[in-house]
């Protein structure tokens, strides 16, 4: 570090070092002046992620010390960039004025942004919630915490390691912090997924979270909301408080409650069902995930909330069928649709404009932008509260009108109000007469000293006199000595000069100081009416809260019936019986993905407990085996979510877990095989079951030899099948068809096949599902379709015409040995010179590009040659 030139640090140094050894693991921003430094490895870091000049500077005798810098008004711009690179960054602020100071200006942190911690616009995606989430660790069970702290909702809950995987794939944390005691455990779980952070580990204590919590909400116990049993949940959810504390966030008046997820109220998703359906990520670059299709919503809460409702959808009939009526109403009355738009679009983040607020952090501009937000508000109250919609009646009387602090934005505020409040012009006329008066004084000084010396020239008479100013004694009255005997008596004479002479007046004093102060005590002024319109704002919180989330949710029913009436979307019944029946059900994603012209095949699927359990769809790759598995999962998760769905009836038996496993999602990357990336996820599925269970299963097995994976297949159909206490639903896509075989041993088994029509030696892909199994899998056919040589297909088919003629499994091994060699030369041609011409018209065939008619043309020459 850079010394003085006695070898020792500098008290500027000094003051750093001290600071920095406080937050060792942050990048800290050291305000220097109009700038804010880094240091060390610190200014190498910053250098790179921010793309700025790295110098390097030594201080007397001291060794060099890199250094690089921004100014401090560019701190919006290249904050982000440092906290998206997945810095925790230190901002250390000067906390006394340096005209005020003599000597070394007192510093400290301000503030610590993490990745789960921001309020900056640019940091947050308005589309999404930044959740900071905390882990506690236990022996069995864990607890988890999330937090949002730009948005005020908080959460907790417990589970095992898979429930707490899927929690985190559903919220996709930011952050997660731990206690140092669990940092292995964590790297097992997280690897290298999340940004991390561990605290000390007497931080995750249950009496000291217990106490931090109720202490927090003020509360005797933590009863009133729901988490009083969830021991794990509290120290995950009192560790967030702490950490909170820890990075100077100490206005969070606006974390007004805690919720539990209650596993009971949503469906399980495991994670490997959430990437695989495509929920709220595509799994390749360029996808479509469904959030994507359903998500048309005007505001942010909404589009917040909607992703909240894909990762959680419900399993309770009351809530669901809710949901599904006021779709229904806005389905059946698309006027009212655009009227309630008109207004969600003057809204803008509504929920976060007010957690600013509380935490002081509020500009004139945004606080425009939150009357604007209650006035867009009060019409669609008035709206919902006259239509005939019970849940729509409860929404209006849960908007809080909050016309009081309207009123005062409205009165005292600027309508177009600059961004900072020290440029002036934030607060109306009218508000104060002594901000009117330095207003008036800064703005028109000139021309109320027009006014006095017009004024005093007809009091006076005196015709040549002059207002100026000079620094030795301010404003001053010049008169001519032609004038002097017309002086009044009252005014004072400060100077003599060869022509003239120089007077001040008290009321010229009084107005030099006004206005040598006005623009000083106007912005000072303004100042305080701003803080004090911000205050009284944030005693609002809870109401304007409470009207953001009315407005996501009303946002998210909106985008539903939007998207129904668009997509021709159908209602779903929603029943408790084990019945799921879908009849032309189409795959929300890929029907809009279709080129133009060409539509989405639909299919019907029926399956139940007593009849048709099971269903085996066989049938080739590319038939559309994997979108009608996936399609079916989606239209259930739609319906449960409260959604309409693209079918032209859907009755969907509520199902309480949805299992996938579709497709090989290799984890080569992570050193795991396919096929025991397949065998795990399979052995969670199976692990897990519960009698309303939907499970999914594509091509199982895939990833070994062809026997093992039938035999693999085979008998996991066999244990849904006999389950003692479940029947899940489930449908297993397979190009096996050896498993047709399994619908005569067993009753609730039943064999579909993606139908395929051969045209000649060409395969058309119908796409359309029908009732029995397929014979083969037309492997080769898709081979050709993608441009396989030739010689390659043919290969392949003579192979497999001979392996066809014996398929008994015990033969198979003389059957493979007997397969017609490929490692011999044709002497026939040389036996007979009829051959010899018939070759010469072979050799001269290209047969990667010859045509269907071509070769049938060749091959009558040919055989005209041979005759």
């Amino acid at each position: 570090m850079s010394k003085a030139k006695d070898g020792k640090e500098t008290p500027l140094m000094k003051q750093y070092n001290a600071i920095k050894a406080k937050h060792p693991g942050a990048l800290l921003l050291f305000r220097v002046g109009d700038f804010y430094e880094t240091f060390g490895e610190d200014a190498v870091k910053a250098s790179k992620v921010l793309d700025i000049v790295l110098t390097k500077r030594a201080n007397g005798s001291a060794s060099h010390i890199e250094l690089a810098g921004f100014p401090h008004h560019s701190l919006d711009n290249y904050l982000p960039k440092l906290v998206r690179a997945g810095n925790r960054v230190a901002i250390c602020d000067q906390l006394e004025d340096p005209k005020s100071v003599k000597g070394i200006v007192k510093r400290g942190v301000t503030e610590l942004v993490t990745p789960g911690l921001s309020y900056n616009d640019q940091v947050l995606d308005t589309r999404k919630n930044n959740y900071l989430a905390s882990i506690h660790f236990g022996k069995e069970k864990h607890g988890i915490s999330f937090l949002d702290v730009s948005t005020g909702e908080f959460m907790c809950a417990e589970g095992n390691s898979s429930y707490l995987e899927k929690l985190l794939q559903s919220f996709s944390p930011s952050e997660i912090i731990f206690s140092k005691a669990s940092k292995k455990v964590a790297a097992d779980l997280f690897k290298t997924d999340y940004i991390t952070f561990h605290c000390e580990d007497w931080v995750f204590q249950y009496d000291y979270t217990y106490e931090r919590l109720k202490t927090h909400f003020g509360t005797s116990n933590l009863k009133g909301f729901g988490i009083e049993d969830l021991e794990l949940g509290i120290v995950a959810a009192g560790a967030i408080l702490y950490y909170l504390e820890e990075t100077e966030h100490k206005e969070i008046q606006h974390i007004s409650a805690i919720s539990r997820i209650a596993e009971e109220k949503y469906v399980w998703l495991d994670k490997f069902t959430i990437r695989n359906l495509e929920l709220v990520f595509p799994q390749h670059e360029g996808g479509v995930p469904l959030i994507q299709i359903l998500d048309q919503t005007v505001t942010p809460m909404g589009s917040r909330m909607m992703k909240k409702w894909m990762v959680l959808p419900l399993k309770e009939k009351a809530p669901i069928e809710e949901r599904l009526n006021v779709v229904d109403f806005f389905y059946q009355n698309p006027g009212t649709i655009d009227e309630i738009v008109d207004q969600l679009k003057h809204i803008g983040d509504l929920e976060r404009l007010i957690s600013k607020v509380v935490v002081g952090r509020a500009n004139p501009r945004e606080m425009n932008q939150i009357k604007r937000a209650l006035k867009a508000i009060l019409p669609i109250k008035d709206l919902l509260k006259n239509q005939e919609n019970p849940t729509l009646k409860r929404l209006s009387d849960q908007i809080h009108p909050c016309e009081f602090i309207l009123e005062k934005i409205e009165r005292e505020l600027q309508e177009d109000a600059p961004m900072l409040v020290h440029q002036g012009g934030v607060i109306k006329d009218g508000v104060d007469a002594d901000l009117d008066e330095y207003r008036n004084l800064a703005n028109k000084g000139k021309d109320y000293l027009v006014q006095i010396q017009q004024r005093e020239i007809q009091n006076t008479g005196i015709t040549s006199l002059k207002i100026a100013y000079n620094k030795v004694f301010g404003y001053y009255l010049e008169v001519t000595h032609a004038h002097k005997d017309k002086v009044p008596e009252e005014w004072i004479r400060k100077q003599t000069l060869v022509n003239a002479e120089r007077y001040i007046t008290q009321e010229l004093k009084e107005y030099e100081e006004k206005i040598l102060n006005a623009e000083e005590r106007m912005i000072a002024l303004e100042q305080k009416y701003f803080l004090e319109l911000v205050t009284e704002t944030a005693q609002f919180v809870t109401q304007i809260q409470q009207n953001a989330r009315v407005i996501g949710t009303l946002d998210a029913l909106l985008s539903f019936a939007k998207v129904a009436l668009t997509n021709n979307y159908c209602r779903p019944k929603v029943s408790d019986t084990e019945t799921l029946e879908i009849k032309d059900g189409r795959h929300p994603v890929i029907e809009k993905q279709l080129p133009p012209g060409e539509d989405y095949i639909p299919n019907d699927i029926y399956l139940d407990h007593d009849s048709q359990q099971i269903i085996i769809i066989t049938g080739p790759n590319m038939a559309g085996k994997s979108a009608l598995l996936r399609q079916t999962a989606l239209i259930v998760l739609m319906a449960q979510m409260g959604s309409f769905v693209p079918a032209s009836f859907a009755r969907v038996g509520i199902i309480d877990k949805v299992f996938t496993r579709v497709g090989a999602s290799d984890n080569l990357s992570r050193g795991e095989s396919t096929f025991m990336v397949e065998m795990t996820e399979t052995a969670s599925i199976l692990n897990n079951l519960s009698d309303r269970s939907l499970v999914l299963m594509d091509e199982i097995g895939r990833g070994t030899s062809t026997y093992d994976g039938i035999s693999i297949a085979w008998s996991i159909v066999e244990y849904l099948h006999n389950h003692e206490n479940f029947k899940a639903k489930t449908l297993f896509a397979t190009h096996y068809h050896e498993l047709n075989q399994l619908t005569e041993d067993f009753p609730r088994i039943k064999n579909f096949n993606v139908s395929v029509k051969e045209v000649g030696n060409k395969v058309i892909f119908m796409r359309k599902l029908k009732e029995g199994g397929s014979e083969h899998s037309f492997g080769i056919h898709v081979a050709q379709m993608a441009g396989m040589p030739n010689p390659v297909v043919l290969r392949a088919a003579e192979i497999m015409g001979h392996l066809e003629k014996d398929k008994a499994v015990a033969q198979d091994r003389e059957n493979l040995k007997s397969v017609p060699k490929n490692n011999y030369q044709m002497s026939l041609f040389e036996i007979d010179p009829k051959f010899k011409d018939a070759k010469e018209l072979l050799d001269q065939i290209d047969i990667n590009s010859i045509s269907p008619i071509e070769a049938l043309l060749k091959l009558h020459e040919i055989k005209k040659k041979l005759d």
